[in-house]
Order: structure tokens, then sequence, then C-alpha cells
């Protein structure tokens, strides 16, 4: 399958290609399920960091479309990792909820890229959702020992039931039902009480594209937050 336009900017901007193998797949919640891989060598070539994303190409009759994941459980060693798929209406999920062992997926890396500051920040907060789920559970295990604020905005009911990996001596979690902009209303009310010293915190945001924007500006103009203390991205673009 070709990757028409976005592939070849892509490759123009040093993306690697792989393709991925099925060997299993786990219905987590109804609207959550985890699809297992083997990695075509990916992961010992490129290794492994917290938040690790890929860019996975799904077939789509003549039109390539691709959507980017974070791997789950990366193992370089045995060459494996999961992906989880956040389930609605769409090409991606509609391959996810069929994919079976033995079915093969081309991916790219490119455009991912984390390191946790050094030394570690007093106090993590962080902004996500179930499309961010693995993101959020790498970047918790990235913070040992930080005590870290988690919203964690929910679309279903099934939202509690998601595998949230927190520590109790140290997370803290908030779960936010998914409604307008509450999630936005909800950050901007608690998080200055707890903020302390701006230049000992650290915030993480992953939510759907205005979110994230609306929160990363206002945590750096309004509450002071030094550049490198907010690492935003939208993971997702709400439909208008």
């Amino acid at each position: 399958m070709g990757h028409g336009w976005e592939g070849v900017v892509l490759k123009l901007m040093r993306g690697k290609d792989f393709t991925f193998t099925v060997t299993g797949a786990e219905q987590i919640t109804e609207h959550f399920r985890r699809v297992h891989f083997s990695d075509g060598g990916m992961l010992a070539r490129t290794g492994v960091h917290p938040t690790m994303w890929v860019r996975v190409w799904f077939d789509n009759g003549d039109k390539p479309h691709q959507r980017a994941y974070t791997l789950v459980d990366p193992d370089p060693e045995a060459g494996t990792f999961g992906m989880d798929f956040a389930l609605h209406d769409g090409r991606a999920c509609d391959w996810a909820r069929a994919a079976a062992p033995g079915d093969t997926v081309d991916a790219t890396l490119q455009g991912t890229g984390f390191a946790a500051p050094a030394p570690l920040p007093a106090r993590l907060f962080v902004i996500g959702d179930p499309a961010s789920l693995p993101a959020v559970n790498s970047l918790l295990e990235a913070f040992p020992g930080v005590p870290a604020t988690i919203w964690f905005e929910t679309g279903h009911d099934t939202g509690e039931e998601l595998p949230l990996r927190l520590e109790a001596a140290h997370h803290e979690l908030h779960l936010v039902p998914r409604r307008g902009r509450h999630l936005v209303s909800e950050v901007k009310s608690a998080l200055p009480g707890l903020l302390g010293d701006p230049s000992e915190a650290y915030v993480w945001i992953a939510c759907d594209t205005a979110t994230t924007r609306a929160l990363a500006g206002w945590a750096r103009k309004e509450l002071g937050l030094p550049k490198e203390r907010v690492n935003a991205l939208g993971y997702w673009r709400a439909a208008a």
C-alpha cells in the first residue's frame, strides 16, 4: 500500500518504516481494545523512550490513512509491544476490532521524542484522556516517586475501568466526565492552588487539540510556568 504525499513528507523528514505483525488482542473495556504486536525489528534499531509513539497506516481504499499511537510496554529484547485503541467510528478502530494474529500493518517512526527533565520536578501535573492513556502510564513510570495529580477526562461510563497505573502513595486521580469545556474549567479551578513554585513543577497535557492548546497557553501565560516545564501535544481533533 502506498502512503501518498504524507508518506513522502515523512521520508524526507527521515521517517523510518517498519511492518508490525499482530500476535493477539484483548478487550480492556467495551470501548477500549489493546492489540499486541511483534515490532519488525524496530525497537532494537531505535531504542525506547517514555511516551514513544508511531504513525500507523491503515488501508482506506485508494487513500492512505495514518494515525499515531503510543507504544504500550515496549520490550526491545523480545521485540514486542501493544497499542491501545479508544474505540469509536473510524477506519483505524475498525481495523483494531477485527485484528487477529498474523495480520500486518505498516508504520513510520517519525516525530516522537521525550526526555524527563533533570533533576526531576518536585510535582507533576498530568491532563489526559483515553486517547493518551498509554502515554500517561508511560509518563508516570518515567517520574518514579514524584507526587502527581492527574486529571483524566472520561467519555464513557467504563472510564473508571481503564488501566491507569497509579501508585497510591504518590498519585492523586481526578476523573472528569467529558462534556463541553468541563475539563478545562476543572483544571483552571484546581491547579493554581496546587502549583507551588512554578519552576519546580512540570505540566504534561495530551487531550484533544483545542483543550491542549487552551491549557498549555494558560499554564505558560497565566501561571508563569517556564516553557520547558510545559509539555503539550494534541492527540486528536474534536469534530466540528
